[in-house]
């Protein structure tokens, strides 16, 4: 089996149901996540992350949504933070049409960051259990809001964009796995 080409062709169907996702929450809401800063979009993706770590734990959820909603919503939250990240000055309110070639423009760069990193890294990924997707996003977050507390500088460090990608790609990981059933 060509584990790049199906990957590619996974990441594919997965990227498209959270693009739809997206789609239909811009035709209800318009671009009001625009009013975020990037700390509170990483703060979400926190929310998102500890929620999906507590249903691990305890096998269990009160709210309907469960776990496979959650990892779509963390796709669509880092791409938005990466978005806010270098659009920053632009108007609160996009017309849907930029704001989905905003989404693809920054898709295409997360895949292309994961295909690069995919085939350093032997497809690695696909040996992992899905929780530590979920402790490594908390992991990227916690650095994040490090990050952020220190307004932007890092000594060493991949900046925010770079974690809010890997963020992503984690997130995708793990809905290519729960696809497949594991």
């Amino acid at each position: 089996m060509d584990f790049a080409k199906d990957t590619s062709s996974q990441f594919d169907a997965v990227i498209s149901k959270c693009r739809h996702i997206f789609s239909l929450k811009t035709k209800d809401y318009g671009t009001s996540w625009r009013v975020m800063r990037t700390a509170t979009l990483t703060d979400q993706l926190y929310i998102k992350a500890k929620r999906i770590r507590t249903i691990e734990e305890t096998g269990t959820h009160l709210v309907e949504e469960g776990v496979y909603e959650e990892w779509m919503a963390m796709v669509n939250y880092a791409i938005m933070a990466i978005i806010q990240h270098h659009q920053n000055d632009e108007e609160l309110e996009l017309e849907s049409s930029h704001a989905l070639a905003l989404y693809d423009k920054t898709m295409a760069e997360v895949k292309a960051l994961m295909m690069r990193k995919n085939r350093d890294y032997g497809e690695a990924w696909r040996e992992m259990r899905i929780s530590s997707y979920t402790d490594m996003v908390l992991t990227k977050l916690q650095r994040l809001r490090q990050i952020e507390d220190n307004q932007g500088s890092t000594a060493i460090s991949e900046g925010p964009e770079g974690h809010y990608s890997d963020i992503a790609n984690y997130s995708i990981f793990a809905l290519i796995r729960l696809d497949e059933g594991a």
